[in-house]
């Protein structure tokens, strides 16, 4: 039996049988890495109903294991919280995240598209619809190729997918390096044909909508689309970024948008030879957003590049900035019950 085969089994044999019912026929473990070479193990489980102060004590329980009984010096958990039966058996109602930023620059497309990669490894299906007309940035994230479009049945186009994530783009439809010169009617049509005339999975657990920056028609057309969209707000810690960062919160709860919390992007860069955080772009945007907007302050995500070999944007669940999104996308699940 590999280490990987005995850490499993332990864990498993750890979490209370009542849990192990709750889960019912779903695996309580959602993914489990093993990197020897590092001594750290990477997990996520599936908890049932469990939380608060039992979440607590089966995190020091875990890391006990871990740490003690197989002699690894890390461990990174993430828990996924799963619905009670009754939920389950209700009808899906697809939650309309809109990430937006006010200022270009900080990421904004990037942190959209890992963190839906991150909600889909913890079980949850979901879409994007790149809304940044003029300059889409989605499709390169994920290095999707233009391979044309499938219609179903009812003339409606199939998105590509990227990560198992359905995407619509302007990107899609421009000749390459093209720029797109539209007025503000033309971008109100793009945007409904992006909303109706795109067969989506009416399963879809989220639909995340990467904003443009500034508050202009796209941001107020969105709030015609979907009403009761929630909203994140990306910053920097740069005072510019989170000053402009501010405005497009007070827009969004101007359109009746619940925010969800504040991303720090490019928040320190961590150096690799003494460890020590570097503030490269300064400190302390993040709290300046969340304390004007009143919400929390989500993540403080570092700089960084994957070092995956497979891709230049999307973070594995095994790489430090990619247990950071597991992390973002937990605290959003759980803003959202």
């Amino acid at each position: 039996m590999t280490i990987k085969e005995q850490i499993k089994q332990a864990i498993e044999q750890l979490i209370d049988p009542s849990t192990q019912k709750t889960l019912g026929e779903q695996h309580s473990i959602r993914h489990l890495a093993v990197n020897e070479e590092d001594s750290i193990v990477t997990a996520i489980l599936a908890i049932g109903l469990i939380k608060g102060p039992e979440e607590k004590t089966l995190s020091r329980q875990l890391a006990k294991l871990i740490k003690i009984d197989f002699k690894f010096r890390g461990v990174k958990l993430q828990f996924e919280q799963l619905p009670s039966q009754e939920e389950s058996t209700t009808k899906k109602k697809t939650t309309y995240i809109a990430i937006t930023s006010g200022k270009g620059g900080v990421g904004k497309s990037t942190v959209t598209a890992n963190l839906a990669v991150a909600l889909a490894r913890l079980g949850k299906k979901v879409g994007i619809i790149d809304a940044d007309i003029y300059g889409p940035s989605i499709p390169h994230i994920f290095e999707m190729k233009k391979e044309g479009f499938q219609l179903a049945s009812n003339n409606k186009i199939y998105p590509p997918k990227a990560f198992d994530i359905p995407v619509i783009s302007t990107e899609f439809f421009l000749e390459d390096d093209q720029p797109l010169m539209w007025r503000g009617p033309m971008l109100n049509r793009m945007l409904n044909h992006f909303f109706n005339d795109v067969e989506w999975d009416e399963n879809l657990d989220f639909m995340l909508i990467d904003l443009p920056p500034g508050t202009g028609d796209v941001a107020i057309d969105i709030q015609k689309l979907i009403p009761e969209a929630y909203v994140i707000v990306v910053t920097t810690p740069h005072p510019t970024a989170s000053h402009i960062a501010v405005k497009s919160g007070y827009m969004a709860q101007t359109l009746k948008h619940q925010i969800l919390g504040v991303v720090e992007n490019m928040s320190y860069y961590p150096n690799p030879v003494n460890q020590a955080h570097e503030a490269i772009f300064g400190s302390g945007g993040g709290e300046i957003v969340a304390n004007a907007l009143k919400v929390d302050l989500l993540a403080t995500l570092p700089i960084g590049q994957p070092q995956n070999n497979l891709s230049h944007s999307i973070f594995t669940p095994t790489e430090d900035i990619g247990v950071a999104y597991l992390g973002l996308a937990n605290k959003v699940l759980k803003a959202l019950k």
